[in-house]
């Protein structure tokens, strides 16, 4: 099977025209016309990664963050980005992205974090207008949903906290409210906080929120920054088990690699 097949199936399910206009989706490395020995799925794309698929004969690696995000000008040793496409080049390793088209779909990337929060009714918080997946349902940005029950602000977070095995969690001040909608953002998030408070969330969960972010909650919601890869941690799950359903007989592995890049003093 050819690498082209491949992606042309990881874009009937999260199209290329789904990504939003900053992204760098698609085929980043390598030739479609490529007979594919195996595929390894990961969040992000790095050296160890590389090796890895190297080391299991894979020639395919989808990963859900862009390795090339953005402009480069030089190819040399000292810069990370491009020491990781010169060695997908040399070892004749494809480089897949599938990112912000799958954050966008509504059983995307958000909803890998929504199912574990257990929460129900779920649609998009911020349609994209005009645009609809394979199935008719709409696309955007976020989600937003209920809980079973209504939870106090101080349950709710350690309860998340167990469930989602974090090491800290930031939020803004308790609204003494017990919460029952609950809107999310898998990844950078802060555009979303004013368009949760504005569908009447409860809590509003994401990552990446800059000190002057927390203000918008203007006491309204509970903002909770959990961290970009403990957000989107269950991506490269999502992505395998579209691509087995589709090609059930190919081998379709998930990286061992972790690629948290954050180290948190205890």
């Amino acid at each position: 099977m050819q690498i082209g097949e491949i992606t042309e199936a990881l874009e009937q399910w999260a199209p290329l025209s789904f990504q939003e206009d900053y992204d760098n989706c698609g085929l980043l490395v390598g030739n479609p016309q490529t007979i594919c020995t195996g595929i390894l799925c990961s969040l992000d794309c790095t050296e160890a990664v590389l090796d890895e698929a190297i080391e299991k004969g894979c020639n395919l690696i989808v990963s859900h963050h862009p390795i090339i995000f953005k402009g480069l000008k030089q190819f040399n040793e000292t810069d990370y980005v491009a020491r990781t496409v010169q060695k997908a080049i040399q070892n004749n390793l494809a480089i897949y992205a599938i990112h912000t088209n799958l954050d966008n779909l509504l059983d995307g990337v958000n909803k890998t974090l929504a199912d574990r929060l257990l929460l129900e009714n779920l649609r998009i918080l911020t349609p994209k207008p005009g645009f609809k997946d394979q199935n008719g349902k709409e696309i955007g940005s976020g989600l937003i949903g209920e809980l079973p029950q209504a939870v106090n602000e101080a349950e709710w977070l350690k309860w998340m906290k167990e469930k989602l095995n974090l090491t800290v969690v930031k939020h803004t001040a308790f609204t003494g409210k017990q919460l029952k909608t609950i809107a999310l953002c898998g990844g950078s998030g802060s555009f979303l906080i004013q368009n949760a408070k504005a569908q009447g969330a409860d809590c509003y969960i994401t990552s990446d929120l800059k000190y002057h972010d927390y203000f918008e909650a203007d006491g309204k919601l509970l903002v909770v920054d959990i961290g970009h890869w403990e957000s989107e941690q269950w991506v490269s799950e999502l992505i395998i088990a579209h691509l087995t359903a589709k090609f059930p007989t190919f081998a379709v592995l998930q990286s061992l690699v972790c690629t948290q890049p954050i180290t948190y003093f205890k």
